[in-house]
């Protein structure tokens, strides 16, 4: 194993892969002197400027290297990679993607009436406003007493007293989840007075499989409607036993792409290894993946952008930065206070540092759309930025907060039957579809197997990264196939959260 790596020729920093006097494991130090304002090179780009002489060999850190962002930037110069839109072009060719079709690892699904498939096929109780969390709680605990396995709800605080944007953002992540393909069955629970209308909330459905999806108004109820709902979750459980898995090509799943708990082996081991995936998904069989996280993007989002397959999805990309930005300055808070606590314990020091990092898990797949917060990738039309049209593969980049739980939610939302989530730091949590954890070190993996579902810090071993991406493909086939569940799927652990931005009436 070595123990240091310069990740890019170009870097003025090093990454110390064991602790050296001084330097702490995943920190980075100068290879060289560096001036008092003169930017600092990691990735190949700046990661900040020096705030004071920096030594060779000396720690680079928080105390010493300053972000360089702030407010919006002009991205006119900015213009779309020829490479991306060849690249998309030979993977959409006919001929080759009926090749790739055929050479496609596949995995067992559950195929839905809409053309959407599962990965999981429980029952799940999701209440249109905070009012009637009690009573989903009630309808599962009931249900799980009566012999109904594989049942979960999702309370939440939402559907009443809000207003414009956020009671939007409500619907459409509460609709997401109801039309999500990882459900066998699904019960929308309503009290009927609030603001979230569950007669206009199932308009907002569409044409949807009323056998796979029902509505329940408890102050329509005659009786006690916790044993009306418990008679509807045992019919919706009757009804998802006649779905049973069959094998689908990997060019029908589709991941989230999402870190947290990051540290300086982020970009290094886990990032990296999620992009090769990526690249692979996207590229190679035909599959989707999604990346959000945008104020992480913030310093690395240039090259993003240049991976756009047209001017359009250009200036998608940049609506989706410089209003993210919008959002901080609107609420009088700094554009670059990215990195936690636990970043910097971990050897983070800026967010062009962290965004490089953290961007690395999209490989190197051409950017084809962009989704606003709350949108589906759902059959018949994707995004209207996007080429690929009804289709809906490829790497889309998603409008959606840091925060794991908000982002993760977004991710799931959009349609991921599985979000891979990369941690150096590690996180028990999980959202509402299997969230895969990904150990950027080897000793976070030991220290929390009943966190950590695969270890990337073997990369620092020496070991290939084409071998350990087999073995990740593997694994995910196996998860996606239901033959492994996540360890947070073993603990119990599925939760969601939904953006907020707004007053509470």
């Amino acid at each position: 194993m070595k123990e240091v790596m310069q990740i890019h020729p170009a870097d003025t920093v090093a990454v110390a892969l064991q602790t050296r006097p001084g330097i702490p494991a995943g920190h980075k130090f100068a290879l060289r002197d560096i001036a008092e304002g003169e930017d600092v090179i990691k990735y190949g780009y700046p990661i900040g400027h020096a705030l004071r002489p920096i030594r060779k060999g000396e720690l680079v850190d928080h105390h010493n290297l300053a972000t360089n962002l702030s407010g919006t930037v002009d991205y006119s110069s900015i213009k779309p990679d020829a490479s991306s839109l060849a690249r998309l072009e030979e993977t959409l060719d006919p001929s080759r993607t009926e090749r790739a079709v055929e050479a496609s690892p596949t995995f067992l699904g559950y195929l839905r009436s809409d053309g959407q498939v599962g990965i999981r096929n429980d029952i799940w109780v999701i209440p249109t406003v905070g009012c009637v969390n009690g009573i989903c709680r009630q309808i599962v605990e009931r249900a799980k007493a009566g012999g109904v396995s594989s049942v979960l709800y999702f309370p939440h605080n939402y559907g009443c007293s809000q207003l414009g944007d956020d009671h939007e953002n409500t619907r459409k992540i509460l609709r997401d989840m109801v039309l999500h393909p990882n459900a066998g069955g699904v019960l929308v629970v309503g009290l009927g007075c609030e603001n979230n209308q569950p007669r206009d909330f199932e308009a907002m459905l569409g044409n949807y499989d009323r056998q796979r999806i029902r509505f329940l108004v408890c102050q329509e109820v005659e009786g006690d409607e916790v044993e009306a709902g418990v008679q509807v979750v045992k019919e919706l459980y009757e009804q998802a036993q006649t779905f049973t898995r069959v094998p689908v090509p990997l060019s029908k799943l589709r991941v989230g792409l999402k870190c947290g708990g990051s540290d300086g082996f982020s970009g290094i081991t886990a990032n990296p290894l999620l992009g090769a995936f990526t690249d692979f998904l996207c590229t190679k069989v035909g599959g989707t993946a999604i990346l959000t996280e945008v104020p992480e993007m913030f310093g690395a989002e240039t090259i993003l952008m240049r991976r756009a397959v047209s001017d359009e999805v250009l200036q998608d990309i940049i609506r989706l930065i410089n209003d993210f930005k919008e959002y901080y300055i609107s609420h009088g808070q700094p554009v670059g206070e990215n990195p936690s606590p636990g970043n910097k314990a971990g050897g983070i020091s800026t967010l062009e540092e962290k965004a490089l990092g953290c961007t690395q898990k999209a490989g190197s797949a051409p950017v084809v759309g962009v989704l606003g917060y709350g949108d589906r990738l759902n059959p018949p039309k994707a995004t209207n930025s996007s080429p690929l049209g009804e289709a809906g593969r490829g790497l889309y980049l998603l409008s959606a907060p840091g925060n794991d739980l908000v982002a993760s939610t977004a991710l799931a939302a959009a349609g991921c039957q599985l979000v891979l989530f990369t941690t150096g730091r590690g996180t028990p949590f999980s959202t509402f579809v299997p969230t895969l954890k990904v150990s950027t070190n080897s000793d976070l993996a030991r220290r929390k197997p009943q966190w950590i579902d695969f270890d990337a810090g073997v990369l620092l071993e020496d070991l290939p990264m084409d071998e350990l991406l087999q073995r990740f493909i593997a694994y995910i086939i196996e998860v996606a196939s239901g033959h492994q569940q996540t360890t947070a799927e073993h603990h119990g652990n599925a939760e969601f959260a939904i953006f907020k931005t707004g007053v509470t009436l």
